[in-house]
């Protein structure tokens, strides 16, 4: 081990994937902590890393002065100037590779995650499905660490819920004092394939709030905005918060919910940050390629078991049976239950 060793962390995006680096490197910390990290992504993630103890973010800006290769370049130099003695390269694409090849030309040591693209292609396949579960991809980032001789065991556990203080502007959007339970809710998702079918979503937050939990709904742009302001005009107990916060102050209220329910998404993996338990909805994708938020249960899934599924890792390929069945025959009562279930017994 160097005398005086500082670790690049490379994950440039997406938001749930880098999410989910947050806790392996708290977990790290604990036991490494004289080993300095330097996380290179995008600036809108740095909130994901505050409070680790010697660890610097530093930001990745691939539509401005690092695109392209000669911005990479550029990037290189910028972190080659920092303590930097290994790479660990939890994204494992071209802009990461070309980073790692640099520094090994300076005779610094890369080691990139394993994404297990030929099991992963064995569990989504069609026909002749190999059903079984993968390692989760925490697993495989601390894998990295391992391979670079800082080896450690992750807990899988949870963090215990330690509420942080809300903003201003949160205590206005919350009604504060909390005097009910807290559920927030992440029904929208990049790829529609994992998106609970809206009707179906707005059911669910109906009988929610009926049954007076306060629901706060996160996640999606102008579109998902508008969605989300017709749900919450139709019951007090409905708060949207798209577009109203910025992603410190959304971390800052999910350290305060007693539940999240999400779909396969990145608000899964940020109330997991958050030590948060989740109720997920699962339809074409299916927890056994490895991205169940660190630290939850599969206990507290829910999805139906078909032939089918899943038909892809992150839900971008269309239904090929063309009814979208793994989300359309979910039951709004079995999602409603699970929730309340897991509200009331923990």
């Amino acid at each position: 081990m160097p005398k005086n060793p500082g670790i690049l962390v490379i994950r440039f995006s997406a938001m749930g994937d880098v999410a989910m680096t947050a806790p392996i490197l708290k977990e790290f910390r604990q036991h490494y902590p004289g080993v300095k990290l330097t996380v290179v992504s995008r600036k809108l993630f740095a909130p994901f890393y505050k409070g680790i103890p010697d660890l610097h973010f530093h930001s990745f800006d691939p539509k401005g002065k690092h695109k392209g290769f000669f911005g990479l370049v550029k990037l290189f130099f910028e972190l080659k100037s920092l303590q930097i003695t290994a790479v660990a390269d939890l994204h494992n694409n071209l802009r990461s590779r070309i980073l790692g090849l640099l520094f090994y030309c300076f005779g610094i040591r890369t080691v990139r995650v394993d994404k297990a693209r030929a099991e992963k292609k064995q569990l989504t396949r069609r026909e002749h499905k190999v059903m079984k579960p993968l390692l989760p991809m925490t697993e495989r980032y601390a894998a990295v660490f391992r391979n670079l001789g800082y080896p450690f065991q992750l807990s899988h556990q949870l963090a215990p819920f330690s509420p942080e203080k809300l903003s201003p502007e949160l205590i206005q959007l919350t009604g504060m004092p909390k005097n009910k339970k807290w559920v927030g809710v992440s029904p929208f998702a990049q790829h529609q394939q994992k998106v609970y079918p809206l009707s179906k979503m707005e059911i669910v937050l109906l009988e929610l709030a009926e049954s007076d939990y306060q629901l706060f709904i996160f996640g999606g742009g102008k579109e998902e905005a508008d969605i989300a302001a017709l749900w919450a005009a139709r019951h007090p107990n409905i708060t949207s918060l798209i577009g109203k916060v910025n992603l410190e102050q959304e971390l800052q209220l999910i350290s305060n919910l007693d539940l999240m329910l999400s779909m396969d998404s990145s608000g899964m993996h940020l109330a997991s940050l958050k030590g948060i338990p989740v109720v997920s909805v699962w339809g074409a994708t299916h927890p056994y390629a490895g991205f169940l938020g660190y630290g939850q249960s599969e206990e507290d899934t829910v999805q139906l078991d078909l032939y089918c599924r899943p038909c892809s890792v992150y839900g971008n390929i269309p239904c090929y049976r063309g009814d979208f069945a793994c989300m359309n025959n979910l039951s709004e009562k079995i999602v409603i239950h699970t929730v309340t279930k897991k509200l009331n017994n923990g």
